[in-house]
């Protein structure tokens, strides 16, 4: 997956200034903590250079970091770009946290073990509206958002079990070949809206079979 194909601000950010742009596809919002060298910290404190513990690569070193507004016009934010509030656990999360509706997130699940070989999947946040209580929430308009790149693709943890994907930095990319930063793949949309209800009512069978054991 290339994540250059999705909308994020045009902004010259190397040194993790602050821009205000259209609303940013790809981003992690304020307040949400990473984990890092010296502990869980909020993603907004994240500078160019810290290391980051990572899914798949282990701490990895972030070589660039935009700050960005969630919506910045003065038109009101149109409802597709609202954030996703999460409830506590939902993720895997240990604290309640939002998510932009296009930000790919990591999901585990038996389902998707059963039906792709792989019990990790990839998918854009808006195909989790309505699963395990996750729904959109109207933005307030100071919501900061930060996007970590990295030389590669990382999932990175998030408020302790949570997973999102961050960006490679193309810049860094031999002769500007953004091919070379592409590690996962997206589930595309309705696929992964299907996921979410096999994997939703697989839980409401469980939560049903638990129920008439126990009466």
């Amino acid at each position: 997956m290339k994540l250059s194909s999705f909308s994020r601000p045009q902004a010259d950010t190397t040194d993790g200034s602050e821009t205000a742009g259209d609303s940013p596809r790809i981003g992690i919002i304020a307040g949400t903590r990473v984990a890092t060298t010296i502990g869980w910290r909020p993603i907004e404190e994240v500078k160019p250079g810290d290391r980051v513990l990572t899914f798949d690569g282990g701490l990895q070193e972030v070589a660039r970091v935009e700050h960005s507004k969630l919506w910045s016009k003065a038109k009101a934010c149109p409802r597709k770009q609202w954030p996703l509030s999460v409830p506590v656990e939902a993720l895997g999360n240990q604290t309640p946290m939002q998510l932009l509706p296009e930000q790919p997130v990591m999901l585990e699940s038996d389902a998707a073990e059963d039906i792709f070989g792989d019990p990790f999947t990839l998918m854009a946040a808006e195909a989790l509206e309505g699963f395990r209580g996750i729904r959109r929430e109207l933005p307030d308009a100071s919501t900061e958002i930060v996007t970590l790149y990295f030389e590669t693709e990382q999932v990175v943890f998030a408020n302790i079990g949570a997973l999102f994907l961050c960006p490679a930095d193309t810049s860094l990319a031999a002769g500007g070949d953004e091919g070379t930063s592409e590690t996962y793949s997206l589930l595309p949309i309705e696929r992964a809206t299907d996921l979410t209800r096999i994997i939703a009512e697989d839980e409401a069978r469980r939560r049903d079979m638990a129920y008439a054991d126990e009466n």
